[in-house]
């Protein structure tokens, strides 16, 4: 009875054990489905916020490219409008102005053939001198270059030899060991990619700071650093002298620059009134400069600024047209950039003809026209921040919407006898007494320029009084004040041409003879093509 009884407990262990594992297995088995539901369910969220992040992103993108258009839209509109309203503007002036602007454009009409002309004769005598030079130098150049390529090819073909030399060696290396091909494979993709991430990220940080900071590309000189850290030195240098020029410079007069009484005048109650506009916060005027080429507009712009007490900047209507369709977004550049001056602005564009002409021309492009439509933009209203000065040889092809925008109109014309006097007088003493050295730093600290620029030959003057000086003025009747400087340099170039340097009155009058039937000639040949034509 006892072993029956051992055995039937037994047989209970052994089925409580046997229960014990189905219980065990039944609950592994409740974990394993519990847990691939949980899975399931994870799966099919994953799978409902993709769906709906894509949802998220194709709604954004729809409504982007809605905004997009409407920006378009309304931008092609105000376009038009603009057109329609400048339209509207010149049918209204154009009554009045047909008669005084056919008079202007067919003058400056037959001044551009002459100048054409004189440029096409002066391109042809320059070709033919460059022509016979080279005629001259040809064998000795080709014996140069012949020595000269055999010495390069001996050269690179060593320099060749050596190289593959090297490569075959390195290539063997690495297949025979795979460990070092692995390391170089991973090397260079290495490299690759981190050239590739340091040029990109360059770029990226480049235009940023160059779009927050830079001058824009259309202007070819400034008085406003391109950074706002450049130039320090500078303007504490000019804090320091600020006395010493203020008194030497007298005011807002214009004394270093040569031009007709009325028109001297003219300049510097303009320049007096933008000085009184900038401090009284009132709208700026624009300006128009117009006249032959070398009467001195650029100078007056950037003499008239400084006087004022403004910012310049000037470019060169030329430069438009190249750009193509960036034109529009550069124009609007230099006029956000403008508006970074604390001081004012004196904007002066050269050449303005070039993409400011007639829009009803045949020969402007779709691209120049809507160069012009931004410019008019944004002179649309009076500035207190910008002035706008416009210098052309030619005033009668500039857009009628452009002149309306024009305050005052100034005429350069060619000096008199008595402004050439002053010119000569002028240039002689900068070209050869030196009592006027045009570079302003270097007379504000002589003793700096004393160490890195070098003490220049003494030119001695002899009889070369005021009344030669008045016979070169009455001789050079026609030249413009670039003319003159020219001529002044050239009378500089040939007394270094002396051993004794120097001028006396005979040396000076010969090239004064020289230059005047220099100048008669190049006129001659202006009238005879003028003719032909």
């Amino acid at each position: 009875m006892r072993s029956q009884e051992e055995t039937r407990l037994e047989e209970m262990a052994a089925e409580k054990a046997q229960y014990q594992a189905l219980m065990a297995q039944k609950e592994v088995e409740s974990q394993r489905k519990l847990a691939e539901e949980q899975r399931n369910i994870i799966h099919q969220q994953a799978q409902a916020k993709a769906q709906n992040a894509r949802y998220q992103d194709e709604l954004a993108r729809k409504r982007m490219q809605t905004e997009h258009e409407a920006q378009r839209r309304q931008n092609v509109e105000l376009v038009r409008m603009q057109e329609e309203a400048s339209i509207r503007k010149e049918q209204a002036r154009r009554a009045t102005e047909d008669q005084i602007q056919a008079q202007l454009r067919q003058t400056e009409k037959e001044r551009a053939e002459i100048e054409r002309e004189t440029i096409r004769v002066k391109a042809l005598a320059e070709a033919e001198a460059r022509a016979h030079e080279a005629k001259l130098t040809e064998e000795h150049n080709k014996r140069m270059l012949l020595e000269r390529m055999n010495g390069e090819k001996e050269k690179w073909l060593a320099a060749i030899n050596t190289t593959f030399s090297h490569i075959e060696g390195g290539f063997r290396m690495l297949l025979t060991d795979r460990g070092k091909l692995i390391m170089a494979v991973g090397g260079v993709t290495a490299l690759a990619a981190g050239v590739y991430t340091t040029r990109e990220g360059a770029k990226v940080m480049w235009g940023y700071v160059n779009r927050l900071l830079g001058q824009p590309s259309l202007i070819r000189e400034s008085s406003i650093a391109k950074f706002p850290w450049s130039g320090v030195a500078l303007k504490f240098a000019k804090k320091i002298t600020s006395s010493t020029v203020a008194s030497t410079e007298g005011g807002t007069s214009f004394n270093n620059i040569i031009l007709h009484p009325s028109l001297h005048r003219r300049i510097e109650q303009l320049a007096r009134a933008t000085e009184n506009t900038k401090s009284h916060e009132a709208p700026f005027r624009n300006m128009l400069f117009y006249g032959p080429p070398g009467t001195g507009k650029t100078m007056v712009a950037k003499e008239m600024a400084r006087k004022s007490g403004l910012d310049y900047a000037m470019m060169t209507g030329g430069d438009v047209a190249p750009l193509g369709s960036e034109a529009v977004t550069k124009i609007h550049q230099i006029f956000d950039w403008a508006k970074k001056s604390r001081k004012g602005l004196l904007l002066f564009i050269d050449e303005a003809d070039a993409f400011l002409c007639e829009r009803n021309s045949q020969h402007m492009s779709e691209a120049q026209r809507s160069a012009l439509n931004a410019l008019l933009f944004r002179t649309g209203d009076q500035s207190r921040d910008i002035v706008l000065v416009l210098a052309t040889n030619r005033p009668g092809d500039l857009d009628a919407a452009i002149t309306d925008r024009i305050d005052e109109v100034l005429e350069f014309p060619l000096p008199r006898e008595e402004e050439r006097f002053k010119l000569l007088k002028l240039y002689l003493k900068r070209y050869i007494s030196k009592d006027n050295i045009d570079d302003d730093n270097d007379n504000r600290f002589p003793i700096w320029r004393s160490l890195y620029k070098k003490e220049q030959q003494k030119i001695f003057v002899k009889d070369v009084g005021d009344d030669v000086i008045l016979e070169a003025a009455r001789k050079t009747e026609g030249f413009s004040g670039r003319e003159i400087a020219k001529l002044m340099a050239s009378v500089q170039a040939a007394v270094y041409g002396r051993e004794d340097c120097v001028l006396d009155s005979q040396l000076f009058m010969e090239i004064v003879d020289y230059k005047v039937a220099e100048h008669h000639q190049r006129l001659k040949l202006a009238g005879e093509g003028g003719s032909s034509h």
